[in-house]
């Protein structure tokens, strides 16, 4: 979820693609216009808990059915897809011939989010005290001196040195979200759930259990492949019994490898109507300590949002037979109001006393409190022991920003008890709070970040304050060193665990490289040696890698969206916060920290500095907009409306009054954006309609309007696919000559969905080609022309095809990690292909 300090928080539904879960975006920070914090709408634009008085969460549950956008490329027109077809895609790439060439990772210096240099007092988090950044982290396990960490697509990463250097394991393996990971202490085999189950809106699905018995190297599924799972914890009893909670239902088996099934053993909600929102949906189990493996609790936690879901099922479950079918009984939690009970998270004292509960509130998606049964019983007495006043009371740097401290519980949440003080307690939502008196008090330990406090100061050399975590924790593990590790939306960091009550933290995310990009761009160095690559991210802002910089920095903050950049000048740069929130940067984003180094140039009614009149009343959360490839200075952008600067290029402007930015198309009402392409007088735009998101009211709808022939229309081909149009890319020879992209996969796993993936007009889109040919069925996100060839990226790697022939695709390129590539861009004097993956950074191919 990418805050924007901008640091926005945002809410999305959940949907389960065949690899994917969608949910929400998380935050994305929002910009700060310096040290007097953010700016006074950037934690309400996104966050959960702006909702009105009475407390109902409005605005929440608009974010949750809104933030829909990345899922339904992966899904739409249905609001699911088996994660079958994502293994059969696999299966179908793997088929292909590859060329011999390799993919070298081109993002292998740290990312600094803290850059001195790079500190615009309006656009950027540099200085927020997070230092150095990857990709969002969901899982931790310890064993010894051996740390486990899983990525939200970026697969199981390994640590023997306390996190100073990180090895990738999972790279090959055909699902790269890790939803847990746990060590079984009974022979150290390592066990992982692929499938993020924090129900945000990229997160992909997994598709089964794997199990590795030589410390990560080798992996196996254990059972049957488990379609369209989330896995949020796995426990084993002790008595050779494993159980996971997954996003449909409790399961269980043998500790055992091989294909022996995973039995269900709990699923309350009958679901008569097969919602995929009432699936049973348990978000932990555990082992109560001290019951020899008996004893086991689990949580059903369905987080609500907009659909009219029952979360009557919600609840704690228990079994005293170690989990078997049959031996579970709904408890009734005294002390905790069942109504409050929706995604819960808890953890047990070593002697099975001082039961600890984090649980979000459905009906508004926010926090509900943290809760402590002292005698360990799930069925209490409960008493509770924190609320938001409490956290607010606790030190929050989001709460002095103007959040409201847990607004993202049904995203970003857990708790944890020191195994050696049942009194020692962590625990994380968007920040981290520590308690060493049960919950009597809480003081926080990591706090968002650093700039409303005093100690805080634009220039370094007067800053003291003491660096924290990025914000939105999902995962901690303590090892019996007395090492607490800690996992969020920037990576993992360390912290002591005798160092009570201080804010100490260290990154370990110098060689993490788990990085979410959405787009890239690449412009020549001024200097002329090289190029600047910049990159869009989950939550991490805007990359720039730099020729002779040792790290990377970060110039924007927040989610970072779309790219712009000249090709000529790697300084000029347009760059995206969400919901086409576009600044411009002709500097390459370098300042003192006073001198803003980016202006904002946005049509958007969303506009975070003013509302420009018109405005765009629609745009996606990472809205699209491109640079015409005859005429650097030419762009479009979309929204619900098809925006033209008429190429000002550099030197465009956006203001309340006069914006360079004219309006040249309306989509109509409920329709957004998904792609745009100009070059000279024509242009395309790929847009969905009523709402864009699927399982909606209205039915979803798809499409391509267009001026080619000299007046805007809405093109008419029966054969292109009612799916989101991802891509589209004009002949710069000839506007006339278009292909266009689509994502989600055929009417074989998608009802309604048509078929082909890849398409070709050379009559402005009056008839239509489908080239897909062999190309496996898979979402295809982006199309370039490279080197004779068009190239695809998709959720299944990168293929080509012959441009005078197409039809006949190969993989391009060998070691690719099989992460998602949502964006192919190239480099300015054609040499070399960069993908930028969700999970595992930016790759490039010569």
């Amino acid at each position: 979820m990418a805050r924007s300090r901008l640091r926005s928080i945002t809410i999305a539904t959940l949907v389960l693609p065949a690899s994917l879960l969608v949910a929400s975006p998380g935050n994305a920070a929002t910009p700060h216009p310096g040290p007097t914090g953010l700016l006074p709408h950037s934690l309400s634009a996104h966050n959960p808990a702006a909702r009105d008085a009475d407390g109902g969460g409005e605005e929440a549950q608009e974010l949750l059915q809104r933030d829909l956008d990345y899922g339904a490329v992966r899904t739409a027109p249905g609001a699911t897809v088996s994660s079958a077809a994502f293994t059969q895609a696999r299966a179908s790439a793997a088929a292909l011939p590859s060329a011999s060439a390799r993919w070298a990772e081109l993002t292998t210096k740290p990312y600094q989010s803290d850059a001195s240099g790079y500190r615009d007092p309006f656009w950027s988090n540099s200085g927020g005290g997070s230092g150095l950044v990857s990709g969002r982290m969901s899982a931790l396990a310890v064993d010894g001196s051996r740390i486990y960490a899983g990525a939200a697509d970026g697969g199981v990463w390994r640590s023997t040195d306390r996190g100073a250097h990180w090895t990738p394991l999972f790279d090959d393996q055909p699902n790269l979200a890790v939803g847990a990971i746990t060590v079984n202490p009974a022979d150290h085999s390592v066990w992982v759930g692929t499938g993020e189950a924090n129900t945000a809106f990229e997160n992909y699905a997994g598709d089964g259990i794997f199990r590795s018995t030589d410390h990560g190297n080798h992996w196996q599924r254990v059972g049957q492949q488990l379609d369209n799972s989330l896995v949020s914890a796995i426990a084993f009893d002790g008595n050779g019994h494993v159980l996971a909670s997954t996003s449909s239902g409790m399961l269980r088996r043998s500790t055992g490898g091989g294909s022996a099934p995973w039995n269900t053993v709990l699923k309350p909600d009958p679901n008569p109507t097969g919602s995929p929102y009432r699936t049973s949906f348990f978000t932990d189990v555990d082992v109560r300590p001290g019951t020899a493996g008996k004893d086991v609790l689990a949580v059903l936690g369905w987080r609500g949002g907009t659909l009219p879901d029952d979360t009557s099922f919600n609840g704690f479950y228990v079994s005293h037979n170690s989990g078997a079918a049959g031996s579970w009984t709904k408890v009734t939690p005294q002390g905790i109001p069942a109504e409050i009970l929706g995604r819960a998270t808890m953890s047990w004292g070593a002697g099975g006393g001082n039961l600890f509960a984090v649980v979000e509130d459905p009906q508004t998606v926010t926090f509900g409190g943290v809760f402590r049964s002292a005698s360990g019983n799930p069925a209490g007495p409960w008493t509770q022991v924190a609320d938001d006043e409490t956290l607010v009371n606790a030190g929050s740097t989001l709460a002095l920003s103007g959040g409201d401290p847990g607004g993202q519980a049904w995203y970003d949440q857990y708790v944890q008890v020191d195994p050696k003080d049942s009194r020692h307690v962590y625990l994380g939502l968007e920040e981290i709070y520590e308690t060493s008196d049960a919950g009597a008090t809480w003081k926080v330990i990591g706090p968002y970040w650093n700039f409303p406090l005093a100690c805080w100061n634009v220039d370094p050399a007067l800053d003291t304050c003491p660096g924290t975590t990025h914000p939105d924790q999902h995962a901690v593990a303590i090892a019996a060193d007395g090492t607490a590790y800690f996992g969020n939306d920037g990576g993992l960091y360390r912290h002591q665990v005798a160092d009570r009550g201080t804010v100490s933290w260290k990154s370990l995310n110098s060689t993490l490289r788990t990085l979410q990009y959405y787009y890239a761009g690449i412009g020549k160095a001024p200097s002329g040696s090289g190029d600047y690559v910049w990159g869009g991210l989950q939550d991490n802002g805007v990359s720039l890698l730099r020729p002779g910089l040792a790290q990377m920095v970060s110039p924007f903050g927040g989610d970072g969206g779309d790219v712009i950049v000249d090709p000529a000048n790697g300084d000029n740069a347009v760059n995206e916060y969400v919901d086409l929130n576009m600044a411009l940067t002709t500097n390459g984003g370098r300042t003192d920290g006073t001198t803003r180094s980016y202006r904002t140039i946005s049509p958007s009614c969303g506009n975070v500095e003013f509302t420009p009149d018109p405005c765009d009343p629609a745009p996606r959360f990472i809205a699209p907009f491109s640079a015409d490839p005859t005429n650097s200075k030419h762009w479009v952008a979309g929204g619900q409306l098809v925006w033209d600067n008429h190429s000002l290029g550099w030197s465009t402007t956006c203001g309340t009054r006069l914006c360079d930015w004219k309006s040249v198309r309306d989509l109509g009402d409920g329709a957004q954006s998904t792609s745009v392409a100009t070059v000279g007088s024509t242009t395309y735009a790929g847009w969905c309609g009523n709402g864009c998101n699927p399982g909606g009211a209205a039915p979803f709808v798809s499409g391509i309007d267009t001026n080619a022939g000299g007046s805007w229309h809405r093109v008419s081909a029966p054969n292109l696919p009612n799916r989101i149009p991802t891509a589209i890319t004009i002949d710069p020879a000839n506007a006339q000559h278009v292909y266009a992209t689509f994502g989600a996969f055929s009417r074989r796993w998608i009802p309604g969905a048509g078929v082909g993936h890849v398409f070709e007009s050379h009559n402005g889109g009056t008839t239509w080609a489908d080239r897909s040919g062999n190309l496996p069925d898979a979402p295809v996100n982006d199309l370039v022309i490279w080197k004779g060839k068009l190239v695809v990226g998709t959720d299944v790697g990168v293929f080509s095809t012959s441009l005078s022939a197409p039809g006949s695709w190969s993989l391009t390129g060998r070691g690719l990690p099989n992460a998602s590539t949502n964006d192919l861009t190239i480099s300015p004097d054609g040499s070399y292909l960069v993908a930028a993956t969700h999970g595992r950074g930016l790759w490039k191919i010569s």
